[in-house]
């Protein structure tokens, strides 16, 4: 065995800094990283998790907001590799509170005794690849150095706030918080003017509860939305149980389904091929299914236009008939991109707010914000708009933003920075040319954010660590994508992507177009997870096909 095992940490001693080291260290410790822990100190890893925050729980740590919630039905989101739990713990909500999935992840470090092998408030600052002994170095915010030979990054696709460059944001005096780094105290609400920027998911979520303890909500609208009802609700007992009765066949479809939830869309099944009045009742049936069933009801409605344009319509009949005043309701139907091109968005009563007195919604399209200044947001119109406090929701750089910021350093010192100045170069999601062993956890061209996530994260976990198997049974030092596996994989994600009307879609973060001067690319796979998942699992079938594999202790390449 090529992999030495180390028992304890070596600390200083005698005045004389030494490196810590493990087999494998992961970063984060969301989802994705207590996932990694668990599966791969069970197989012998000596594994090392460093987490920027105070506890586990990655995004639902962070995202403390008001109204933050999952767009993902709470007994699907929840994670398929401890299945006595499943039958334990009782969600309450049909799609859960932040509050409640924090608990759940807690509730797994604990039950696993997963702590004792995570470090937190550790922020990576750099990582950097050590040739001459095969390891990783990771530097932290805390002057410390850790080694590895693996390095198996964790750090969530949409974990680096993006504050927006506007004139005079730093100036604003009164409270101002970013979605995504909420207070961990108490934020009061009560009698404050309160804005919103932002109308993406995060925005919508906030937006819904702010209205109900704010004395004013302004709501800053540059791009209307879709947003179907949630329709969030108690689970009932008779609805838990019949899950957990089925939940082993659950998982199993849940693996190999195209998104990891029930939003499959029928196999074959043409909108046009129904009359229009039958059509009308299924895009009713799918707006009151409380799922994002409007956007998979037929299997054309994301490459036909005309379909397309049809359900867009639908929806915003829906904002209509919601929305007391017709020229706001006219101001929040979406008409810049077709419905389905961009991740759907699930409200609690988003469109009803703006039937209160104490909410307004102020046009930045039209309007546009000049600057802002000490007591509040001033237009283009000149329109002051006094606030006590702005709430932050533009969403984050997302996918590559996390790992860019971690510094990684390769082979020949080569920056992943400067590899992906033109977008992100990747093979499967999994791995980079140039940076041996080192392995990224719902990375840039995987399905990520396209799938429930919680199942992108248990694929990606499961084959890395099966990988990491392979390596050891056969005496392999080293691992690495060839460029023409990358360059194969990123025309196919390309011509995934640009299938049907997403490539319509030009100012989507999906793009990564919500990042001033970030390159446009695909970032995601939006080819399905069972497709994915297939071709995972063939390229590992035929002897890691399109990687380089280096044996230990002798220059043999193996491709």
């Amino acid at each position: 065995m090529f992999i030495a095992k180390v028992a304890t940490w070596r600390a200083k001693r005698m005045g004389q800094d030494m490196n810590r080291q493990a087999d494998v260290i992961v970063i984060g410790a969301g989802f994705g990283g207590i996932n990694a822990l668990w599966k791969l100190r069970g197989m012998g890893f000596d594994t090392l998790v460093l987490e920027r925050g105070g506890e586990v729980g990655g995004t639902w740590y962070w995202n403390r907001y008001p109204g933050c919630r999952c767009d993902v039905p709470s007994m699907e989101y929840s994670v398929p590799w401890d299945p006595e739990l499943d039958q334990q713990w009782d969600w309450t909500e049909r799609y859960s509170g932040q509050s409640e999935i924090l608990e759940y992840a807690k509730h797994l470090a604990d039950r696993h005794d997963l702590r004792r092998d995570i470090i937190f408030n550790r922020t990576v600052t750099g990582i950097c690849r050590d040739e001459g002994r095969g390891l990783w170095q990771v530097e932290t915010d805390a002057g410390e150095t850790y080694e590895a030979r693996y390095v198996v990054t964790a750090a969530g696709c949409l974990s680096t706030p993006n504050l927006p460059d506007i004139t005079g944001i730093r100036d604003f005096r009164g409270e101002m918080y970013h979605t995504g780094e909420w207070p961990h105290d108490h934020v009061t609400l009560a009698g404050k003017e309160v804005a919103v920027l932002g109308t993406g998911s995060t925005g919508v979520q906030a937006s819904t509860a702010i209205a109900g303890e704010a004395g004013h909500l302004f709501v800053l609208q540059r791009t209307a939305q879709y947003s179907l009802p949630s329709l969030n609700r108690p689970l009932r007992e008779e609805e838990k149980a019949e899950m957990k009765a089925r939940y082993p066949e659950h998982r199993a479809w849940q693996r190999n389904s195209f998104a990891g939830q029930q939003m499959d869309p029928p196999a074959g099944m043409k909108a046009f091929d129904d009359p229009k009045k039958r059509r009308l009742e299924v895009y009713e049936r799918a707006w009151r299914a409380g799922r994002q069933d409007l956007i998979a009801c037929y299997a054309d409605i994301g490459v036909d236009a005309d379909v397309n344009a049809e359900v867009a319509e639908f929806a915003r009949a829906k904002i209509r008939s919601i929305v007391n005043d017709p020229a706001i309701a006219e101001k929040l139907c979406p008409t810049a991109n077709p419905i389905g091109t961009r991740r759907i968005i699930m409200d609690t009563g988003y469109f009803e707010i703006f039937n209160q007195d104490n909410v307004s919604l102020v046009d930045i399209s039209e309007d546009p914000i000049d600057r802002f200044v000490e007591n509040g947001v001033q237009l283009r119109s000149g329109r002051l708009i006094e606030l006590d406090m702005l709430v932050i929701a533009t969403g984050y750089d997302a996918v590559t933003g996390p790992l860019l910021a971690m510094n990684i350093t390769g082979t020949g010192r080569v920056r992943l920075a400067d590899v992906w100045r033109d977008g992100p170069r990747s093979y499967l999601g999994l791995m980079v040319k140039d940076f041996p062993n080192l392995f990224t956890i719902t990375g840039p061209t995987s399905p990520t954010v396209h799938a429930n996530v919680i199942f992108a994260i248990d694929q990606h976990v499961d084959w890395i660590a099966d990988c990491l198997d392979y390596l050891q049974r056969n005496d392999i030092a080293s691992i690495e994508p060839t460029d023409e596996a990358q360059d194969e994989w990123l025309a196919h994600v390309a011509e995934v992507g640009s299938r049907g009307l997403r490539a319509s879609d030009t100012n989507n973060w999906y793009l990564g177009q919500n990042i001033p001067g970030k390159p446009r690319a695909f970032m995601t796979y939006a080819g399905g997870l069972n497709n994915y998942r297939a071709r995972c699992d063939a390229v590992a079938q035929d002897g890691y096909r399109g990687f380089m594999l280096t044996r230990a202790e002798q220059d043999a390449v193996v491709e």
